[in-house]
């Protein structure tokens, strides 16, 4: 090898060629018909192109030239710019990037470097086709190893409410309602002007909190409070008269406040009157005929019943959803419940409980039951995604406000009146 492929100067007294000699094989030039001897060179690659044989070679830091094979490129082979021949510039700059070195190796026959030419031996960076692998850092300790994965349990459905709340109030109240029904009549009335009442309060309050609107609640209340009545006592035509002065008693109480938002507020004014009390009085209408508290008993069963059945089948076997935009929690199978069980209860209570009713009544109402309930707890649902609450209140433990328990009644009433008004008339 040449001097500097080890790193060390040309001394004399040490034996070693000089570059003249390394390159021409003669101490004083080239010999005529020569063949070049020395490390760089041999006997077949003396007679080939240059570019054939020429192999990628590399500077390392000190100066020298490396080929690919371990052994020094021939002086003189250089480009423009001190760039090796053969060499791209990314190559040599990849090559000092991920440090792949290794030491030249020995000739056979060349002398080995003693001394001081053995302490300036430098190891030749080559350039490597991979990246070299990142030593692993021993101060970091290895992940622990992952034991066998536990089974996933599946999770369990939840009823979104406190149950036991739920049933608790749920049979207070019907115990409330069956006293009331059967023992006296107006009483049951007063129960009906209460729920209207509260209900008022509950949606003016939401409206007002989440949307600024500005609903006259008086009026509302006291009227209210007369169409039921008045539906009880003189029937439909004073339960409509009375409807009418309540929307107009709204439109006066809020001239009294400043003209802003008036048509906003009236409207939702509007809207309460036919939503909450309005409906609310086709009961009375009910209530009214001879055997009305049968026929409430018999519209309040359907509604109960319907919504338990869309409960239970959703609940145990609901995959599709029904409104997934409105009410993400009902589905299909579950209004198939509904169905199937409110037909059923109608059946049963059209043949039991109304005078003259079949049980293919009960069939009808039933599944009109199932469709008008199932419709009114959607509207209820988009009024409330609409105001952004869950609730319309907290009156009512595992229920929510009186609105949520009237969301499915409040829209039967009027269907179970009017086919008992086909079926078996007033």
């Amino acid at each position: 090898m040449n001097d500097s492929s080890w790193g060390a100067p040309p001394q004399a007294g040490h034996g070693w060629p000089s570059e003249h000699e390394q390159r021409y094989g003669t101490p004083g030039g080239p010999v005529q018909g020569a063949v070049p001897t020395g490390p760089a060179y041999d006997a077949h690659a003396a007679h080939a192109p240059r570019d054939a044989y020429a192999a990628p070679a590399v500077r390392d830091a000190y100066g020298d030239v490396q080929g690919s094979s371990g052994q020094p490129a021939p002086s003189g082979s250089h480009g423009a710019h001190g760039q090796p021949f053969g060499v791209p510039a990314q190559e040599a700059a990849a090559s000092a990037r991920h440090g792949a070195v290794r030491h030249a190796p020995v000739r056979h026959g060349a002398p080995v470097p003693q001394g001081d030419a053995a302490q300036h031996t430098r190891p030749l960076p080559v350039v490597s086709e991979k990246p070299q692998e990142p030593m692993s850092d021993a101060s970091q300790p290895s992940p622990a190893p992952r034991g066998p994965e536990e089974p996933r349990q599946r999770k369990k459905k939840s009823a979104g409410r406190d149950l036991g709340a739920a049933i608790g109030v749920g049979v207070g109240l019907g115990v409330v309602v069956l006293v009331a029904l059967f023992v006296v009549k107006a009483v049951f009335v007063g129960v009906v002007v209460a729920a209207v009442g509260v209900g008022l309060w509950e949606l003016t309050s939401r409206l007002a909190e989440r949307k600024g609107i500005k609903v006259p609640l008086v009026p509302l209340v006291v009227g209210g409070a007369a169409m039921v009545i008045a539906g009880y006592a003189a029937g439909p035509q004073g339960a409509w008269l009375a409807t009418a002065f309540t929307a107009l008693a709204v439109l006066v109480w809020r001239m009294a406040s400043p003209p802003q938002d008036y048509l906003r507020d009236v409207t939702a004014g509007l809207f309460a009157t036919f939503y909450v009390p309005f409906l609310a009085t086709f009961v009375s209408l009910m209530l009214a005929a001879d055997d009305g508290p049968q026929r409430v008993l018999t519209f309040l069963l359907l509604t109960i019943v319907s919504d338990t059945g869309a409960y239970a089948v959703g609940w145990r076997f609901g995959t599709h959803k029904l409104a997934p935009r409105i009410s993400p929690g009902k589905t299909r199978e579950g209004l198939l419940g509904a169905i199937g069980f409110s037909m059923a209860a109608g059946a049963l209570c059209m043949t039991l409980l109304v005078d003259g009713g079949a049980w293919w009544h009960g069939l009808l109402m039933g599944l009109a039951v199932a469709v008008s309930a199932t419709l009114g707890d959607l509207g209820e649902s988009m009024i409330k995604r609409d105001l952004g609450i869950k609730d319309m209140g907290a009156l009512l433990p595992g229920h929510g406000g009186i609105m949520d328990r009237l969301d499915s009644l409040l829209p039967t009433a009027p269907v179970v009146w009017l086919l008992l008004e086909i079926f078996v008339g007033s």
